[in-house]
């Protein structure tokens, strides 16, 4: 019989939440500050300091709860979990051990067309430990504790995943999740969503079941390196196995680190059990109760979510599954936008249309978010309303237009005032125009009436060119085809 193996896949998925300050003191959150500035004595543990829980974390820990289906502890408590890196140098983690706040949830994603499902065991709250920086090629390793004591939850999913493409379905579903409630911007090269994938094989050999050891694959720093790392550690995993035939129990649980660069996981070390955590309740936070009428207001806080806004732009708008994907697939700043240019009386495909093709295009490498975009909602519909309303070019619109509203932030009328684009609705222009044309294009014109149709093109082209673009497109079209008799 041949050999064959199923993939075992569960992930712990922590989401950092978009507080202003951190978990258990007033630090900062800001990404991107200098090294060591966003600390205090309670975020580095420093003795006789007291933590004071964050409110504002709780209710978006509580949120994120009920989005995933679980179920909130009306009881919940801190523990200590010790361990000693550099990168936590008070030696401990608060955290929280045998009550979290929230249990046994349930994740519903698509993985090509087909529906997966995965339970959760668990959703709760700890701080953040700080991040060790490592010098290429060896030397000295440097600590940055800005990110020690920032809030985060960790979502712990059953071992119900079975391929490397699951997996990063399964995170895609609740990056998406996650933005839609406000929950956290999870931006994973900033560190506010990461993800430890546990993996091994069941391997089925004239019909015995063999387990490899468990691994815990860390340093995953996108979605894309959470499916290439575990399509490798799989392999790596059997390969292994037909090399020593080890079993789960014969070597302890081991973490790996993930070598984007080189497309392989390393050893690091093994992995802790719990005993090795020497949990113990955290003496200096009370427990938190939660009633029903948090919880209640809480959920009332959900709004439309990424699936049901889709659903909304396809059947009620008209867009197309390809359009309102890649509103909504964007982030949740992209399609709030396009809602805001709905509000200026521009219809749904027109509005798609102008912030995928060109805004979106446009603006790639000159913004990092779309709060950056110097182009209000309304200017954008004023350009939009005057193509429509043949008061501007398209070409000039996209190619002369738009890129100075994006770089400087002014308005259109203002820009095609300054360049000199208005179109000219003179017909009588755009009549002598036609008729110089077709006179100076007699074998062109020949063409079309022996039904050549494309060669129309150039007389638009040269109509065009003599106007200096000033004439509307749809109407010289026009104007050709009742001259031509077409």
């Amino acid at each position: 019989m041949a050999t064959t193996y199923e993939i075992i896949i569960g992930l712990e998925v922590h989401v950092q939440l978009m507080t202003e300050s951190k978990l258990f003191c007033s630090d900062g959150t800001k990404f991107g500050e200098p090294p060591n500035t966003l600390v205090s004595p309670v975020s580095i543990g420093m003795p006789g300091v007291l933590p004071v829980m964050n409110r504002r974390a709780l209710e978006l820990a509580i949120k994120a709860g009920l989005a995933l289906g679980c179920q909130i502890s009306r009881f919940t408590k801190w523990d200590r979990k010790h361990y000693f890196y550099p990168d936590l140098p008070k030696a401990y983690q608060i955290s929280q051990y045998d009550i979290p706040l929230a249990t046994e949830g349930l994740v519903t994603y698509d993985v090509n067309g087909e529906e997966k499902k995965c339970r959760l065991i668990r959703v709760h709250l700890e701080e953040d430990a700080g991040k060790n920086l490592h010098a290429e090629g060896g030397g000295d390793s440097l600590v940055d504790l800005n990110r020690a004591g920032m809030p985060l939850i960790e979502v712990v999913s059953y071992p119900d995943i079975r391929r490397p493409e699951e997996a990063a379905a399964y995170l895609e579903t609740i990056r998406t999740l996650m933005r839609d409630l406000d929950v956290s911007d999870c931006e994973m090269q900033e560190g506010s969503l990461r993800c430890d994938a546990n993996i091994n094989l069941h391997i089925t050999k004239d019909g015995n079941v063999y387990k490899t050891p468990i691994v815990e694959v860390k340093n995953l720093n996108s979605i894309k390196s959470v499916e290439k790392s575990l399509i490798y550690e799989a392999s790596r995993q059997f390969e292994q196995w037909q090399k020593d035939g080890k079993v789960l129990g014969q070597m302890p649980k081991q973490t790996r680190g993930w070598d984007d660069a080189r497309g392989i996981t390393r050893s690091q070390r093994e992995k802790e059990e719990e005993a090795d955590y020497r949990y113990f309740p955290e003496p200096d936070l009370v427990p938190v109760v939660i009633d029903d009428a948090l919880i209640e207001r809480i959920r009332g806080e959900f709004g439309e979510t990424s699936a049901q806004r889709k659903k909304r732009y396809i059947e009620e708008l008209g867009l197309n599954d390809y359009n309102a994907s890649v509103l909504i697939d964007k982030g949740r700043a992209i399609s709030d936008y396009f809602e805001a240019l709905l509000t200026h009386e521009v219809d749904a495909k027109s509005a798609a249309n102008w912030l995928i093709n060109d805004v979106l295009s446009h603006a790639e490498g000159r913004i990092k978010v779309m709060s950056d975009l110097p182009i209000m909602p309304g200017s954008l519909a004023e350009l939009i309303k005057l193509v429509k309303g043949n008061k501007l070019n398209l070409n000039d619109a996209r190619e002369k237009v738009l890129p100075e509203m994006i770089e400087t932030g002014r308005d259109a009328a203002s820009i095609v005032d300054e360049k000199g684009l208005g179109v000219v609705l003179d017909t009588a222009a755009i009549d002598a125009i036609v008729d110089a044309v077709l006179a100076d294009n007699a074998k062109i014109v020949e063409d079309i009436k022996s039904g050549k149709g494309k060669a129309l093109g150039a007389l638009v082209g040269q109509v065009m060119k003599r106007s200096q673009g000033k004439f509307p497109p749809a109407i010289v079209n026009e104007t050709l085809n009742k001259r031509l008799g077409l």
